[in-house]
């Protein structure tokens, strides 16, 4: 469904309420000494008797064969065309952590990274440095001024940090200084289009600024940036689906993506238990529920096949509280997948199973990558149709047409 202005006059009001459970970079790939992917190990009794009593499938977050960033990935959840409405990683990153961005503001996601000798990447993450790190790293940048422009250098968590630019005249169409890979030298800031010149320039000041103060501190002696934009104005979730919706994200760049469609950000700590019981605290509140789990998804990209596993099975343990809050639909799927064997998002669908009491069941019995594939909601299911069929499922659609 991508037309929102069309599918706003089905809404419906009803008394139910939908929880889309999800646990990033779900998909896998097998292992190559037993021939399973971490889902498909994972020992998941409640995901699988959800998958018994739901339907089930493969969704493709984007379009077939292209790998999704988090941003498309979490909009096509949310039921937003991510090839219609795009968005840069900065501005997530920036209303993620409550920063007051201006809609002149140019923003740009951050990694602290690790330059070895003759200026290659060694670590695109710096070690995944502490967050006291972080701010005390970030402390320094904010020391760097250039005339004419304002400079915020904001902790986001981790290795992460968010970099603003303000001043009349930015432009954000700017090609990221991440190639995304090790070995390789950061790219320098260039325009992409002649309105970012100005931007570009300021950039080059900044980063050369960085590198020179950050030179004595390892493993974090220099920043990557990417995912440069402005704040855009979209239509908001409650308004084309008729949805209070709440967010529950420990990590601020899925805070930020719900709340950039109006989504109201609930406090949320990086723990399974503590978020889950979030939702059932605030369950009276809401008729939507984004419930994200990040864990599984950095557990991948360290290549971490068993940590995967594990991460798996801690969140399979809780499923039975929400079904215990009796939702009308409940979806539990990825944004995307990241397998541990590559360590990084990949283009394969995503495992998803949707439960409600109108659902029509299929002869799925295990929440798997290759039980999956044959499941009542297709292999191939866009992720952007999702939302729409839970939403039928709890009785908030009218009927189309006479």
């Amino acid at each position: 469904m991508r037309d929102l202005e069309w599918f706003q006059n089905l809404n419906q009001d009803a008394e139910t309420k939908i929880v889309l459970l999800v646990l990033d970079g779900l998909g896998g790939l097998p292992a190559v000494t037993e021939g399973l992917t971490e889902l498909e190990k994972a020992n998941t009794p409640n995901l699988d008797d959800l998958a018994f009593q739901g339907i089930c499938g493969l969704h493709t977050p984007v379009a077939p064969g292209i790998t999704p960033g988090s941003g498309p990935s979490h909009l096509a959840l949310f039921g937003y065309d991510p090839l219609q409405y795009q968005v840069g990683r900065g501005v997530l990153s920036a209303l993620g952590i409550d920063f007051d961005l201006k809609h002149k503001d140019v923003a740009a996601r951050g990694n602290f990274c690790t330059l070895g000798e003759q200026g290659l990447i060694n670590d695109r993450r710096a070690g995944r440095i502490s967050t006291d790190k972080n701010l005390e790293l970030c402390a320094l940048l904010q020391e760097i001024k250039l005339p004419g422009i304002e400079i915020f250098v904001e902790t986001v968590k981790e290795y992460r940090l968010l970099l603003v630019l303000r001043a009349e005249g930015l432009g954000a169409d700017l090609a990221d200084t991440d190639p995304q890979e090790v070995g390789m030298k950061p790219n320098p800031p260039q325009a992409l289009k002649p309105g970012s010149n100005k931007t570009a320039e300021l950039l080059r000041q900044f980063l050369d600024q960085a590198q020179q103060l950050l030179a004595d501190h390892h493993p974090a002696n220099m920043v990557l940036l990417r995912g440069f934009a402005k704040k855009p104005v979209w239509p908001s979730f409650e308004d084309v689906f008729g949805l209070r919706s709440a967010a529950i994200a420990g990590y601020p760049m899925y805070r930020g993506v719900a709340k950039l469609v109006g989504m109201e950000a609930l406090e949320a700590m990086d723990d399974v238990g503590m978020e889950f019981q979030t939702v059932r605290e605030r369950w009276d509140d809401f008729d939507f529920f984004f419930l994200h789990i990040k864990g599984i998804d950095s557990a991948a990209e360290d290549g971490d096949f068993e940590r995967k596993v594990a991460l798996i099975e801690e969140v399979d343990a809780y499923i039975p509280e929400l079904l215990n809050l009796n939702p009308d639909a409940f979806i539990v799927t990825g944004d995307h997948s990241t397998p541990s064997t590559l360590g990084s998002h990949s283009w394969h669908p995503v495992p998803v199973v949707l439960w409600s009491k109108h659902c029509r069941p299929d002869d799925v019995k295990q929440f798997g990558e290759r039980a999956c594939i044959h499941g009542g909601l297709g292999p191939r299911l866009h992720a952007v149709d999702l939302l729409p069929i839970a939403m039928a499922n709890a009785q908030r659609l009218k009927k189309f047409g006479a």
